[in-house]
Parts: C-alpha cells; structure tokens; sequence
C-alpha cells in the first residue's frame, strides 16, 4: 500500500486523485492533504477521507478548520506545508499546486529521497536542471502527470533513447484554433476559459487558450526526456484522443490514445510500475473513427515560440518565461489586460533578462523576484 501525500488537493488534479483513491482504498494510505485557500473544500475531504494531516497555506483559516476537524492533525502556512511533505513520511506526493510558487516543494520531495508524481509544470519549467539533478542525486523519481508526458513516458518505456526520432506533442488548439487572429484584440475572458475538450482549472484553461501550455509543454519534455528541442515537435489535433506521439529512426510511430480525462495520467503516475484495473468502457473506435491534424499557427500564438526561445537559451529565461506568464494571466483574469497583452508583457520581460546560467534554488528565487518586479514596470509601459 503506498503512501501518498497531496498538494492542491482541492483542484482539479487533486480532486481526481481523491477519486481514484476512493475507487481503490486497498492500493493507497492517504497520510496528508494541503491547499492554499480552499478551507471550506478542505475540511469536506478531510472529512471523509481522515488523512493523518490537513495543511492550508493561509493561516487566517487554521482555526476555522481545526474547529471543524478532529480525526486530523492540522498545519497552516508554507512553512508547515513545506515540512509536511517530509514528517508524513509519503512513499509519493502528488504536487498539483497551481503556478510558479510551487517550485520549492517540488525541490524539497526530491531532496528527501520521495518520489514526485508532477502536476505542476511550473516547476520544471523554470527549474529543470535543478530538479533533474536533485532527482538524481538523491535517487528520487519524478512521474510526468501531464496527459501529453504521461503518453511520452508510457511509449519510451523499453525503447532506447538512441532510436528515437522525434517526440510529437498533440495539443487540442484550444478555444481559438479556427478562431480569425485579426479577432483576439476583442477576446474576453469567459471566451478563453471555454476550452473544447478539457475541464480545468482556470490557469491552465488561459494557458491553453494561449498554447502557452504547449509550450511550457515542450520545455518540460526536454528536461523529463533528455530531448534537443530539435528533436521536439507540436501538432494540433483537435480531438485530443492521441495525447502524444514517438517516432522512432525505423520510421515507426508510437502513440499513447485514450478519452480526453486526467484519471489515467494520474493514476499511472501513483501505480507505476503496475497498472490498475478500472471500471470503464471500451474506447469506442467507431465513435471516434475520424482523427484530425493540423499545423501550429505560430503567429497566432507566439507564446510557443517563446517557449522555444527561452528553453534553447537555458539558464534562467524559462523562469522569467513562467512567471511572467503566471502574473499576465492572473491580470487577464481580472480582466485588467487584454488577451494580446499576454505573450507582448512576457517578451519584453524576456528581452530584459540578463541570464544566470547553471543556476541554483537562490538564482532560481531572485529571478522570480526580479520578474515581479519588472512585470510591474511592463504594466506601466501597456
């Protein structure tokens, strides 16, 4: 039975994960659970599924949830979470905290030797040296839960890196693929969250209406799969039933299909090495008999060129590339940029950057810091 922690339990990757874990209570021990703010989403999980600890990051509400729990030992703030994922001695931690703050505690599981189950591209998106190298060094895993690097992963196994091709990254195109680019200056807010095919949190919807997912997508498969970014391609498929694809130096293609959900991606991720039964249908190929492909529009969404960019550049670009885009999605959000405003604000951080290469978790902090501080600099030039 494994031991399984979970930050950001009240998302959606988190609340999927409370499912599966529900589904097979013989195969998991959920020793904690932590959120940021959530505390009335909170304190119903804790209820049913009685973890050994309970953790929110806003400490305003540590009373209000001790008072409503009594099965649980409860923490508050960042620091408690932070040693959470230590004391509970977790076999895995799924990190399903949104945004770029969730770096450290991805960095603190695998510095302890506990395997990481990634929900969080954040993370190695702006640290990926430095998590890779942590994973390494202290024989920790990180297990992709990504749909598309879960079906990298899932077609790599038993294969020789050497043989491979290139890697195909399938992305849906998101609300605007057929959308006029002449039209996104009038794009709104409740047009982007309205994604065709998946039901997410409202970040990662931006992200992909923006296909800045996609390209935060790219860098994370370099790092996870040791690929030159040469060797890394994009391709819309608009159904997302392919969730990625491998070509290998023969000329054969390995794709990863399945319906457009979380569950299995996440479970594969708890389970590794081992699958788990699940009670579900058959895929219908007769249903979904007509597959679609197109190419990237990349004026349309520069934001995957940006991501190109900065990965090529290593050092710390891609961290400036994330948090950049964090805090412009947050603006556009509350409806205070426009749609366009997102990869224009991000750029110009970019081109701002001085590099710091090889850098440490320090580099890492004092880049976010400096992006902070010059994203709010770019508002004031809009």
């Amino acid at each position: 039975m494994k031991k399984i922690g979970i930050l950001g339990s009240t998302g959606s990757i988190g609340s999927q994960c409370l499912e599966i874990i529900k589904e097979h209570p013989q195969e998991f021990n959920l020793v904690f659970i932590a959120a940021n703010t959530n505390s009335d989403k909170l304190i119903e999980q804790a209820k049913y599924f009685k973890p050994k600890y309970v953790c929110l990051a806003n400490k305003n509400e540590y009373f209000k949830i001790k008072s409503s729990l009594s099965n649980s030992i409860i923490l508050s703030g960042m620091e408690d979470m932070h040693n959470l994922c230590v004391d509970s001695k977790p076999d895995i931690i799924l990190n399903a905290i949104s945004g770029y703050k969730g770096l450290s505690l991805s960095a603190k599981i695998l510095e302890n030797g506990i395997d990481l189950a990634l929900s969080n591209k954040e993370s190695i998106v702006q640290a990926g040296d430095l998590l890779v190298n942590l994973s390494k060094k202290y024989g920790s895993n990180i297990f992709p839960v990504d749909s598309e690097h879960s079906a990298l992963w899932q077609c790599i196994i038993g294969e020789k890196k050497n043989n491979i091709k290139r890697i195909i990254l399938t992305g849906s195109g998101g609300p605007f693929r057929t959308f006029p680019i002449e039209k996104l200056q009038y794009v709104t807010k409740e047009d982007a969250l309205k994604h065709p095919n998946w039901k997410m949190g409202k970040k990662i919807t931006i992200d992909s209406a923006t296909m800045m997912n996609k390209g935060f997508e790219v860098i994370e498969a370099f790092w996870l799969f040791n690929i030159s970014y040469d060797k890394i391609d994009i391709v819309i498929h608009q159904e997302s039933i392919i969730h990625s694809m491998i070509e290998y130096i023969d000329g054969s293609i390995k794709a990863q299909l399945s319906e457009p959900n979380m569950r299995m991606p996440i479970q594969f991720a708890l389970t590794y090495p081992e699958r788990l039964k699940t009670e579900s249908d058959n895929f219908d190929f007769i249903k979904n008999h007509t597959l679609h492909f197109e190419k990237v529009d990349y004026n349309k969404f520069p934001c995957i060129q940006l991501a190109y960019e900065a990965g090529r550049k290593k050092g710390t670009y891609s961290t400036v590339l994330n948090v950049a885009n964090d805090l412009s999605v947050e603006l556009f959000l509350k409806d205070k940029i426009k749609f366009i405003d997102i990869p224009l604000i991000i750029e110009n951080c970019l081109s701002k950057h001085d590099s710091i290469n090889n850098p440490n978790l320090d580099d890492i902090y004092n880049t976010i810091y400096w992006t902070e501080q010059n994203f709010k600099k770019e508002l004031v030039n809009l």
